[in-house]
Formats: C-alpha cells, structure tokens, sequence
C-alpha cells in the first residue's frame, strides 16, 4: 500500500488533497470527544466512527499513529444537569465517561492512544491563555479573559466566512467586559456552586475551545496532521481553536488537515426530541446490532449527509447476514492469513470512500458463496478492516434467531392486544421477562431490550 496515494478531504482548502505526514513513521491526530453528561446520540455515533475508520486505515499505512480523543468533563451543560439531577459534577461525569465507553466498546469502537481529560490539564490551559494575553491576542475583564477576535487577522479562514458572518451566525453573546462582540472566553469566573480553579484572574474555569488546544498541543505539539469532527464543530469551535493555537505558537499551522463528517438525519428529518426521532446510541443498540449499525453508517460517505432509518437498519442486517453466509463455508479457516483486496484499498485510499468499499466487499461476498475459499478470506479481511466480523458465523446465526424469535412474540402480543386478550398479551411480557428482555410500548411501537 502506498502512502502516497492516500487522499482526505480537507474542510480549510475545501478540497481533496493528497495527505502527505509530517513524520513518515508517525502520524498524530486528534478529534474532538464528547461533553459528559449524558448518553451519546447517534449522530455523536458518527464522528466517532469515522474516526475510527480513518484510524484503523492509518495503522495500515503507518509505522506509528498516535490518536488523542478528549473527553470535555468542565463544561455549563454539566454543571446545569448535576443540578438538575440533584448529584455531584464528579458522580455525574464518572457515570457518563463510563456510559460513553461502554457504548464505544459496544460499537467495537477502538479507544484511542491518549484520552485526557479538561480537569486533569488545568495547568496547561491556564499556561496557555498566559502566553496569549502576552503575546497581544487575549486580554482580562471583570474575572474573565477572552480572545481578542480582531486582533487575528486569518479569523473565519477554517470555516470560510468573514468574522461579521461568523458573529451573526454565532448568536454570540455581547457582555459589557467583551472589547468586540464577537471575543470569545477563555476562562470564566466561578461561583461557589461551580468548578474552579485557582488563576491569575481569579478562581474560575476554562472556556470549551481553549481546553482542545491546550490537550492536543501536550499531547501533539504545536503541529500535527489530522484534527477532525463533526460538521457542526467548524464552527465557532474549531474556528476558535484554530485561532487561539496559531496566536498561541506563532509560526506553527495547528492542524494539516482538518476532517469532519456531515451531518446525520433520522427518517429524513435532523434529529429533534420534539419530532420524535432522537435516539441514544444505547436505545439504538437495545434494538439492533452493532455490527448491522456500523454497516448502516458506511453505506453513505463520511461527507454526505446519512438518512438514519429503522428500515435502513433492517437492510443493513440483511446484508450482514449474507456477509456471514459466505463466510460460514469457511468458518474453520477464517484465520488464514490474507492481503486486502487491491480494489477495496483503493476505495479506502479515495477519502475514505466506504461506500465503493463495501461494493468490492459484496462483490467478494458473491464469489465466497459460489465456494471461493479466497474471496472468502479477502471479504473477512476487508469487513475487519472496517470494524465488522467481530464474531463467527455459528455465533452471527444463533443470536439472529434469538432476535427473530422474539420479535415473532411481541407480533403475537400486538395481536392480542388488538383482540382484547390481556390475559395472553400480559403472558407472553412474563415469559420474555423472565428471559431478561423487557418490552417497552411507545406510540411508535414496541421495542425490546435485554436486562
């Protein structure tokens, strides 16, 4: 495999380009993790799993690849719902961290190198927002200290809009401590309920963007390759990020590249509590298979805008199935060694194109069930390369017909609901609790979950 030909789209030059590492025998990137204080959505699910892909397929070209993901444990989204939840910040955020592993894991969801956390680097974020009132581009007010927006002239180069676009779309808050409306805090006062550090402005906490900063520069340095996420952080987060890092460090570049992936709608429609159609990545996975939900999200680019649907998910399933079809034949050779299959490389090497992937992936899938043990072998590689093939076939088959025959029984269930019969409605609840699955009914159906 050539690491030459690896291409990435890069969202600051707004094309594909060739990648090209700082360090041959070692790639460093970082992507932004989650704000713990409650499950992931699945369009958290997303940006994480194409990280994921993108890291899996570095490991294969490169010596050495360090991957940070932070996890954000300050922030007034926690604060607000340990309050609510009436329980400590610390308990609130432990939980959550806890929740967010096991559905990575749940995902098979590779962890990555360094995961630090904002409380534990408290030091160097305050070291940096030090050097950025030095060097002219943050100033301190009424306890807090912001970035001096103005003061950087490449401002809205990332997200491709001009400050006054940026200002507008932001909705930013205009306080009386702020020098221009569009500054952005750095560290904030904190009242006695609220973290705090001790600093030189004050006891106080730090502002979202700085913390991603002040992280990827101890883990990363001035300059690394790769910075990624999801759209929706363009802007005003990497953005600020961005700004503050290359004021902090003059004549470095921050990121080489930046990745993010766009944005997920469920049955058509962005996801909206309102609507109906916000799901947890845990809801999600009492219904479905992880396997089956991997394979959902990369039938669609990594930049395309993905419709995530029931039905889709069903789909993928089948797939899946079929996948492990053409594997079972062959379950008892499956761990012969194998190369990728050149046409699936290529498609991987093409800005991540999983969807042209996973058509050589069928393609191989077509040939393994004529009895070609190769094709077979190459479709298994492959499906790993992609986090897929996590179990054996025998496996794959025995949980399906548990899954089926389950469903079989709530259809029987609605049935009898519909004919007044509660006597076997409620018979058939018992019996499957007692298997350890619960029943929940909702407007929009029953779904199932194991205890």
């Amino acid at each position: 495999m050539s690491k030459l030909n690896l291409s990435l789209y890069d969202s600051r030059q707004h094309k594909v380009i060739p990648f090209v590492a700082l360090d041959p025998l070692h790639v460093r990137l970082y992507f932004c993790g989650p704000t713990v204080y409650d499950f992931l959505h699945i369009g958290n699910l997303r940006a994480m799993l194409t990280a994921d892909i993108l890291v899996r397929l570095l490991r294969t070209l490169y010596p050495k690849v360090t991957y940070v993901r932070n996890i954000t444990d300050v922030d007034d989204k926690i604060n607000a719902r340990a309050k609510l939840n009436n329980e400590s910040i610390q308990s609130l955020t432990e939980r959550t961290t806890q929740d967010f592993h096991q559905d990575m894991q749940s995902m098979y969801i590779l962890p990555p190198d360094v995961e630090p956390r904002a409380t534990e680097h408290i030091a160097e974020i305050i070291s940096m927002i030090a050097q950025l009132i030095e060097n002219g581009h943050a100033y301190a007010a009424e306890g807090h200290v912001l970035f001096s927006v103005p003061s950087y002239k490449n401002y809205g180069e990332l997200s491709g809009r001009n400050p006054e676009e940026l200002i507008a779309g932001a909705r930013v808050e205009v306080a009386t401590y702020k020098k221009n409306p569009g500054d952005f805090v750095l560290w904030k006062p904190s009242n006695e309920d609220e973290p705090g550090w001790d600093s030189p402005w004050g006891k106080g906490r730090p502002g979202w963007h700085i913390e991603c900063s002040a992280m990827s520069y101890r883990y990363l340095g001035e300059n690394f390759d790769i910075h990624g996420g999801g759209h929706d952080l363009l802007f005003p987060h990497h953005e600020n990020e961005c700004a503050q890092s290359l004021c902090c460090f003059p004549g470095s570049h921050f990121a080489n590249v930046w990745v993010h992936n766009a944005m997920l709608l469920v049955d058509g429609e962005k996801m909206s509590k309102s609507l109906g159609n916000f799901f947890t990545i845990r809801e999600i996975l009492e219904q479905h298979n992880p396997e089956a939900i991997r394979f959902a999200l990369l039938q669609a680019h990594y930049r395309s805008v993905l419709n995530f649907s029931q039905s889709g998910l069903k789909e993928a399933k089948q797939i899946m199935d079929r996948f492990y079809r053409a594997l079972s034949a062959f379950e008892n050779e499956l761990d012969q060694s194998v190369e990728l299959p050149e046409a699936f490389i290529e498609a991987m090497l093409e800005d991540l194109n999983t969807p042209k992937a996973l058509m050589v992936m069928h393609q191989l899938a077509d040939q393994a069930l004529k009895g070609d043990k190769k094709a077979a072998l190459q479709l298994k590689k492959a499906g790993e390369q992609l986090g897929l093939f996590n179990t054996l076939p025998t496996q794959w088959f025995q949980n399906t017909d548990k899954a089926q025959e389950i469903e079989a029984l709530i259809e029987q269930r609605n049935a009898a609901k519909k004919a007044r019969d509660f006597a076997t409605a409620d018979r058939i609840r018992d019996e499957l609790k007692d298997q350890g699955i619960i029943l929940e009914d909702s407007p929009q159906g029953t779904i199932w979950r194991q205890i």
